[in-house]
């Protein structure tokens, strides 16, 4: 009995001492692996990237990070809730990361509190609840100088760019001075479609890559008429400028002899320019082509403002609504360009995963030149060159289909040059020499001393397209209390920054904006309507004639007989064997548009069987496998002991 008591006695002393060691570790593990982590996502979605690491090393003083989150009203919106422990975490691992240089607080602002009045007065923009609450889910950073910078909401649509956003956050912090980006022209970047008119009147609208290029850079717009480029000036940006005359053609040729360098975006046919604004008119002063003169050869490049190219396989769906049962076509002079037209060795394009162009031009490297020609995106072989004054004359989508001619060769939109450069000019031309000296910036300027070759090795990067640019291509915008927060749909404005990183010589960022997006693209499914199309365009426009021409005829018949006048016998077969005609032709046609989705259903029915139905047929099979193997194994067993 005793004996009994004294076991029983054991095992609840040792049941105790298990709850007890259990709590140990489970402290223990929550301090010594606090940090510790596994990221299983194929793209390392969650781990820090090695520019953020190296930026957190040149930490000079230390940065206060303000974390403020509305917890409990946040609770039940799921959304918000699941990406606020993602931001948590993220800012967590950066204090953990940064040597003691970065603090951390987070901040609850209930209701009516001082916490809630600190936000508000620190800039941040809170979401407003059905019930009237305010959801406050920002961040503010700060230095020992007073610095200040602000994230004011966390929309849920740029999740892609999270560490990308904090990461830039703190490195503003952490730099007392902006680089300088200097901006050549003639698109209105800082106004958008509306131009001075609607500045003016408050109403303007930045391009959104502008709003990302005036967060990161310190902005210095020169007139297209100026002698030289300012000592200040990193990185000249040259967006689809205006006929430049020769003094402001030189001044950028020895920008580029003394090493400096340079992104140019020109165009055969600029849609972003030609857009209206609220007066149905174009921005006044507006330019359709552009180029660079004398400049583009001298670095090797050759550019042909009379062509565009078309992409059949990476044309834009555009909606129609010519035929109700086909709301959407392929245009191919829109391009939805795919990874896999970048260049991925360059770390310009590695990490960019589509970008949205129009209308764009051809480039190609010229003979005999002192430069490296190196392409980043080009076309597919499915494309055509197209004249401009063909493209100019309004062709539809379908036309432009039907008369496809694919030259099975690829053609470079975008491309970087490096290497030794020879100037354009045999000397420094006269000043005013090709100049409106009216509309001259400065006329203290004198141009700078003619260099006649490169210092060092080149660093320009060209596209043949500034449609890019154009807010409509690559994001949608939404408006929080005010404020516009850009939701991408392509990675244009990644592009773009990323280039003028790595020509400033910054390659930390670089790597911050190559997260994925979580949604992906349905590939296959796109090629199959792709294919789709390209097969039953024809029959379905063959068969669309066939009805309107039998319909017509049909018609004609009834208003004979509706005149009076007695049909005959052939007369009445003839207009039975129209509508024969007629009922056949569309039952035809019906087909055609159910076999456009045909493959993509079977696709689906596929797919899902696979993800509700084999999982537990393999399941089931093992078991009945398992089960049989077993019977086996006893009944062998048992005859082995008869």
């Amino acid at each position: 009995m005793q004996s009994t008591r004294l076991r029983s006695s054991y095992r609840i002393a040792m049941l105790v001492l298990l709850a007890v060691l259990f709590l140990a570790v489970n402290l223990f593990s929550n301090v010594i692996f606090r940090s510790a982590k596994i990221d299983l996502t194929q793209s390392e979605l969650f781990t820090l990237s090695q520019g953020t690491e190296n930026i957190l090393k040149k930490i000079d003083e230390p940065i206060t990070l303000k974390f403020f989150y509305s917890e409990r009203l946040a609770n039940e919106y799921p959304q918000i809730r699941t990406y606020a422990g993602r931001v948590r975490d993220l800012l967590q691992e950066i204090r953990d990361r940064s040597n003691g240089k970065v603090k951390l607080e987070v901040i609850d602002p209930e209701p009516y509190s001082s916490d809630e009045d600190l936000a508000m007065s620190l800039g941040l923009k809170g979401a407003r609840t059905t019930e009237g609450d305010i959801i406050y889910f920002g961040l503010v950073g700060t230095n020992l100088v007073d610095g200040i910078e602000q994230i004011p909401f966390f929309a849920t649509e740029r999740q892609q760019y999270l560490e990308y956003d904090v990461t830039r956050l703190i490195q503003n912090l952490n730099r007392p001075n902006k680089p300088v980006l200097g901006i050549v022209t003639n698109l209105p970047m800082d106004t958008g479609s509306g131009g001075l008119m609607e500045a003016m009147r408050g109403q303007s609208k930045p391009y959104m890559i502008y709003e990302e290029l005036r967060d990161r850079f310190e902005i210095n717009f020169l007139e297209q008429n100026f002698v030289k480029v300012p000592k200040d000036v990193d990185v000249l940006l040259i967006a689809h400028p205006r006929k430049l005359n020769d003094t402001t053609l030189y001044a950028i040729d020895q920008f580029v002899m003394r090493g400096g360098r340079i992104l140019a975006a020109v165009d055969p046919h600029s849609e972003v320019s030609l857009t209206q604004g609220s007066d149905g008119q174009p921005v006044k002063g507006y330019t359709e082509a552009s180029d660079l003169g004398p400049l583009l050869a001298d670095w090797g490049v050759n550019f042909d403002k009379s062509h565009i190219i078309g992409d059949r396989e990476l044309a834009m769906q555009v909606a129609t609504g010519l035929d109700a049962r086909r709301q959407t076509s392929d245009y191919v002079l829109w391009l939805s360009v795919p990874k896999s037209n970048l260049d991925p060795k360059d770390i310009v394009t590695a990490n960019v995963d589509q970008l949205n162009l129009a209308t764009v031009g051809e480039l190609s490297p010229t003979k005999d030149a002192t430069t490296h020609f190196t392409p980043l995106i080009w076309s597919s072989k499915d494309s055509e060159v197209y004249d401009l004054d063909y493209v100019k004359s309004g062709p539809t989508p379908d036309a432009l289909l039907e008369g496809f001619k694919p030259s099975d060769e690829r053609h470079v939109i975008a491309a970087r040059i490096s290497g030794p450069i020879k100037s354009a000019f045999a000397a420094a031309p006269e000043l005013g020499q090709g100049e409106d000296k009216s509309k001259r910036s400065d006329s203290h300027d004198v141009p700078p001393p003619y260099l006649a070759q490169t210092e060092h090795d080149a660093n320009i990067i060209v596209i043949a397209d500034s449609d890019l640019f154009d807010d409509r291509f690559w994001v949608q915008t939404q408006d929080y209390d005010g404020q516009r927060v850009a939701k991408p749909i392509a990675d244009n404005a990644k592009f773009i920054l990323s280039a003028i990183d790595n020509l400033m010589g910054s390659d930390d960022l670089i790597s911050l904006r190559a997260r994925e997006r979580g949604d992906r693209p349905f590939i296959v499914v796109d090629d199959l309507r792709r294919e789709a199309d390209r097969h039953f365009l024809a029959e379905q426009q063959r068969l669309t004639a066939s009805i309107q021409d039998t319909e017509q005829r049909l018609t004609a018949l009834q208003t004979h007989t509706s005149s009076g006048e007695q049909s005959s016998a052939q007369e009445q077969d003839e207009a039975a064997k129209f509508r024969a005609d007629l009922l056949q032709s569309r039952k035809a046609l019906r087909e055609v548009q159910r076999n456009l989705r045909r493959n993509i259903d079977q696709l689906a029915t596929r797919v899902r069987f696979i993800n509700v139905a084999l999982m537990p047929i393999l399941v089931a099979f093992a078991a009945l496998g398992l089960a049989i193997f077993r019977h086996r194994r006893r009944k062998a067993r048992a005859a082995k002991g008869i």
